[in-house]
């Protein structure tokens, strides 16, 4: 075999030997749904109890968070966790008229602290806090502007709902 051959042999093994790496490298990755069953993660979510409103934004949450958590089949009979969830609500005016001396647009902020425990060991399994924000035009009318603002706060409580879901998901899915 001449010199050549031999190299050329040598440049047509690389790509070879760079597959190998790749698929060696693939095959230590593990890649699972994370609401899938065989992790237990709906029966998991299933299992939580959730803490009382004291608010109609906060019951807004809660309602979004049990109709999440269930499948809409409501709250469990015997929970294995327990969800305490405080939210609060803001109204901020951001595009404000000085001639007409009020706010044309502004931005609902709904905050949820919340903390997830088990039941018979109170172990924490995750706490956090999550924020969610909905813009408004606020109108002329009076009840206008009031329901402008009810229906950014239902919108702010369903998103924080879901990024709340989400969160306590991944860690029942561990």
């Amino acid at each position: 075999m001449s010199l050549s051959d031999r190299a050329g042999s040598r440049i047509r093994s690389i790509p070879m030997l760079a597959g190998v790496l790749m698929l060696t490298a693939l095959a230590g990755c593990q890649v699972r749904p994370l609401y899938s069953d065989a992790v237990g993660t709906p029966a998991a979510l299933a299992s939580i109890e959730i803490s009382d409103a004291e608010e109609r934004v906060e019951q807004e949450v809660r309602n979004a968070l049990i109709f999440l958590v269930a499948g809409g089949q409501g709250e469990p009979v015997n929970p294995q966790y327990h969800l305490a969830l405080t939210v609060t609500s803001r109204t901020m005016g951001v595009l404000y008229d000085q001639a007409r001396d009020r706010a044309g647009a502004g931005r609902i902020v709904v905050k949820a602290d919340y903390n997830l425990s088990k039941i018979g060991t109170g172990e924490t399994i995750k706490s956090g806090n999550r924020t969610a924000v909905a813009l408004v035009d606020f109108p002329v009318q009076e009840f206008a502007k009031v329901r402008a603002v009810r229906d950014g706060e239902n919108r702010a409580a369903k998103e924080l709902a879901e990024l709340i879901r989400a969160d306590i998901a991944a860690a029942l899915s561990r």
